[in-house]
């Protein structure tokens, strides 16, 4: 029995189709694995840096690649290839040292063997307290009232300058034990600094290790606010955060 050219042409287009959407399933693998991994942020935790509902491109080569590098993160060996070091004032992503299937994102405060402490709100780094001032407040306008929060603009040793906010005189962390970072590891916080779990929470995050670094958080792609869903195309013209699209993390 012959199979008619139709036939043929339709086995042949089939296949095509197969052959494409396996090469861009490789390729978005490696692109994936190697160069630029995509994150959205849940939390206001790094307020007014990244806002919640931001989604932003992570580049995995910046510091080399560790087995977190690679999907569900095989155990396959230990530290880091081609890896290269952290700069203080980066903002990472990493994977929690007491969860290492959850991922963090925080910006780098803490060196090997730096000696950080929180004294009043001021941050200190080897019993120097770290350049601040006050600038405008930050505006929250999300969730359908508006919220002033108190701004400082940090400089920390290297030149590297962000912004933190203040949610309330005497938080929980403003005032902390000195932390002395061990070697191979490295102290992160939040910009929001009375809304954060980060490296001050000894017994929730602690020092992270260099091989729990996943990658450096480079651009914000897409932003949306309001509490709507990426997907949520229909809200697109008042949801998103069109003046956040494209810019650098810093």
């Amino acid at each position: 029995m012959s199979v008619s050219t139709d036939e043929k042409r339709k086995e042949g287009g089939i296949a095509e189709t197969a052959r494409v959407i396996f090469h861009a399933l490789i390729i978005a693998l490696v692109i994936r694995t190697f160069l630029f991994q995509p994150f959205n942020i849940p939390s206001g935790s790094m307020m007014g840096t990244l806002l919640i509902g931001d989604y932003l491109f992570v580049s995995k080569y910046s510091y080399g690649y560790s087995r977190y590098s690679l999907p569900l993160s095989p155990n396959l060996f230990s530290g880091r290839i081609m890896g290269s070091d952290l700069d203080r004032g980066d903002v990472v992503v990493f994977r929690l040292p007491k969860d290492d299937s959850t991922d963090y994102i925080k910006r780098v405060i803490g060196m090997p063997g730096d000696r950080i402490q929180v004294n009043d709100g001021v941050l200190f780094i080897n019993g120097t307290a770290v350049k601040r001032e006050r600038v405008a407040d930050f505006i929250d306008a999300d969730g359908g009232h508006t919220m002033r929060i108190k701004r400082w603009r940090e400089t920390l040793p290297n030149g590297v300058s962000y912004e933190t906010l203040d949610l309330q005189d005497n938080g929980f962390l403003d005032n902390t034990q000195v932390y002395v970072v061990p070697p191979g590891h490295y102290f992160m916080m939040g910009d929001n600094r009375d809304n954060s779990t980060d490296s001050r929470v000894l017994s929730q995050v602690g020092y992270v290790p260099f091989e729990n670094i996943v990658g450096k958080a480079q651009i914000i792609f897409f932003s949306i606010g309001d509490g709507e869903a990426a997907w949520h195309v229909w809200a697109w013209p008042w949801a998103v955060r069109w003046s956040r699209l494209f810019t650098i993390v810093r």
